[in-house]
Order: C-alpha cells, then structure tokens, then sequence
C-alpha cells in the first residue's frame, strides 16, 4: 500500500480550500479556508502548507466539464490552468479528482457541524472532494499520484 498524506484542494475564484489526508490515506479531515490574494502568493501559501503538513501530493477538485459559452472558459478550464500554473512551483505530483456536488454537500456538512450561514465552506469541500479520491484509491478505483515518493522542499 502507497503512504503519505495528499493536500485536497478546493479551487475557487475567491477562496481555496485546503483538506489533508493520514499518512496512511484512509481519512481526510479539513485544514484551512485561503482567501486569494495573487497567483504567486497563494502558490507559495499552499505549498508551505503542504511542507509543514509533510504532503507528498495534491489532489485538485475538478467540477464536471460545462459547455463553453462563446469566448469564456469552463470553470474545469480555469482549474486546468490554475494548476498548471501550480504545478511551475512544486516538486509534489498533482492528480486531479471529480468534484462534483461537494460544495452542495459540504453545505450540508457544514450545517450539522453548525457553521453559521455563509461562512466560508471551501475547506469541508476539499475534505470530502479528498475523501472520495480516498475511498477510490481504497477499493481500486483510483491511481496513486504518479511518483509517490516524498519531494525535496523547493
């Protein structure tokens, strides 16, 4: 079995969401809520986040592809780009993960953990965005992130 902890990471256009694994992969828990500020910022953020968290990769929440309208990007597109500006900053191998309805769920999530309205629900996104790639990698349905062996810090 494959060890180490995974950062999920919950993109949005305002704040990103940061869940971590055990080193044993079995559970994912919520870590913080970053309020964007400039690409570079927020690159460097996540991955002293992953260093002190000992993260040896990242799994990145992507929404089901929408059809584009005209001249805009999908929201998927936009993440795909994001990441891979991302990963120009980092040594750790990214993997990407169907996010599909976890924001609707984490609201659910963040009601019986009584968050109250309307603060931020980013991290409890990633964490169960995270589990879900957990559980799969688990019961064989998932791949490991490709090398799988810890990074030197950059």
């Amino acid at each position: 079995m494959t060890t180490g902890r995974l950062i999920g990471i919950d993109h949005g256009m305002k704040r990103i969401g940061l869940a971590v694994s055990d080193a044993l992969r079995l559970i994912a828990r919520e870590l913080t809520v970053i309020t964007r500020r400039s690409k570079q910022e927020d690159f460097d953020q996540i991955n002293r986040i992953a260093a002190e968290q000992g993260a040896v990769g990242f799994v990145i929440g992507l929404p089901a592809d929408q059809q584009r309208q005209g001249d805009t990007y999908t929201q998927a597109e936009r993440i795909r780009i994001w990441a891979e500006r991302f990963a120009a900053t980092t040594t750790r191998p990214i993997i990407f993960w169907d996010e599909t309805l976890t924001s609707a769920d984490a609201v659910e999530v963040a009601r019986q953990q009584r968050r109250k309205p309307g603060d931020p629900i980013d991290d409890l996104a990633a964490r169960l965005m995270l589990q879900s790639y957990l559980d799969a990698l688990r019961d064989g349905l998932a791949d490991p992130p490709p090398d799988d062996s810890p990074p030197p810090d950059r």
